[in-house]
């Protein structure tokens, strides 16, 4: 099982002074399609910082072996994603189907890359005592562990 996924996370613009309560994006896709929460109606846009610290604490949980299954919901949203323990990785889907499936540390290093660039272009702009900021980086921090 060598196939890739992708995720990346965004802070949509024109929100004015930054919060953690921001609404952002996720756009997630492998070998077998794309599911993102941009573009739809309903809006499916999500309380971007506090989703992705769920998003890291939750896969971590499943590639640490104490669950099986982890069905994520963004926050504030009905875009979700499913991942699951398959032979040789995990398989994540959406509504469309499995978007991929990819080793664990496949998608260790792109959850991880992905979360750190929403650090660097969101979380720290967000006031210093905002506790989604710190929630963030509990989240972000305990990833990084499982990581090394």
């Amino acid at each position: 099982m060598d196939s890739v996924i992708n995720l990346h996370f965004s802070v949509r613009p024109d929100q004015g002074e930054p919060s953690g309560f921001d609404l952002g994006d996720i756009i997630c896709s492998g070998d077998q399609g794309t599911a993102g929460s941009a573009g739809h109606t309903p809006d499916q846009g999500m309380m971007i910082y506090i989703a992705v610290a769920d998003l890291l604490y939750g896969v971590k949980a499943l590639l640490a072996g104490r669950r099986k299954r982890f069905d994520f919901v963004g926050t504030d949203s009905s875009f979700w994603l499913v991942f699951r323990q398959v032979k040789g990785g995990v398989s994540v889907a959406a509504q469309t189907g499995v978007i991929t499936r990819a080793t664990h540390p496949g998608l260790t290093r792109e959850l991880l890359s992905a979360a750190e660039s929403l650090e660097c272009h969101g979380v720290r702009q967000l006031p210093e005592h905002d506790a989604a900021k710190q929630d963030y980086f509990d989240a972000l921090n305990a990833f990084r562990a499982l990581a090394a």
